[in-house]
């Protein structure tokens, strides 16, 4: 996946206010935690302000460094990802805490949803996925890597769950806002949508407000498991 327009404004304004998004690494591993460092220092709206390799100074170092985003580990020694992914939030609910791990279960990425991550995000995922989606969730957007959209749907329907109720029926959407959903069941990007449809960028995020609004729904992930359950994500 390719750094989008929306992402390449955002670096630009970043570089012109000089503002930058502060990251804070937790991660046992000191060879991945390094290399991930350099790769996001390297980027010129990014900085890290902390790392550490276990959960409990995890918590400590987001209440002291206030970062924009945590790229949180599960398996960490000392305390696990989920609790500390739990205490984070419950001591600031609104930070941006995103998921970064090997663990592709269904029963993980769910308890980290649940608890309030903003993504969950396999460490096998490219680098431009990875950028992006730090930019994304900084502004409020969910992010998951996309083959874990199908692990999620079976989960919810193993546990007999639905992620939402819509307060209306599908029929509400328009034809083109079942085409940006059917695409959105993909985990892909607002431009590779447009790039699909033929539209201006612009257009898919207003597809996709309004998606979410009719539906009920408060994030892309929530959408693309919707468009599974209700067979919606074949065009």
């Amino acid at each position: 996946m390719s750094i989008n327009e929306k992402d390449s404004a955002n670096t630009t304004e970043s570089e012109n206010s000089g503002k930058k998004i502060r990251i804070l690494l937790v991660d046992d591993h000191t060879l991945f935690r390094s290399g991930l460092k350099a790769l996001l220092q390297r980027q010129s709206d990014f900085q890290v302000v902390g790392e550490t390799d276990n959960g409990l100074d995890g918590v400590k170092l987001a209440e002291q460094l206030q970062p924009d985003v945590v790229l949180l580990d599960l398996d960490m020694p000392v305390m696990n990802g989920h609790e500390a992914l739990a205490q984070i939030l419950e001591a600031q609910p609104h930070m941006a805490v995103l998921m970064l791990t090997v663990s592709e279960d269904g029963d993980d990425l769910v308890e980290c949803m649940r608890l309030g991550a903003r993504g969950y995000l396999l460490k096998k995922i490219n680098t431009d996925f990875l950028l992006s989606g730090i930019r994304h969730a900084v502004e409020g957007d969910s992010v998951l890597s996309p083959e874990m959209t199908s692990k999620l749907v079976m989960k919810i329907r193993r546990d007999h769950a639905s992620p939402a109720t819509p307060v209306t029926d599908v029929n509400s959407l328009t034809p083109r806002e079942r085409e940006t959903l059917a695409w959105l069941a993909k985990g892909v990007s607002n431009k590779e949508i447009a790039r699909a449809l033929d539209l201006a960028e612009s257009t898919v995020k207003v597809h996709v407000q309004s998606i979410l609004r009719k539906l009920n729904l408060s994030s892309r992930v929530q959408a693309a498991v919707f468009a599974v359950e209700h067979h919606l994500d074949r065009q």
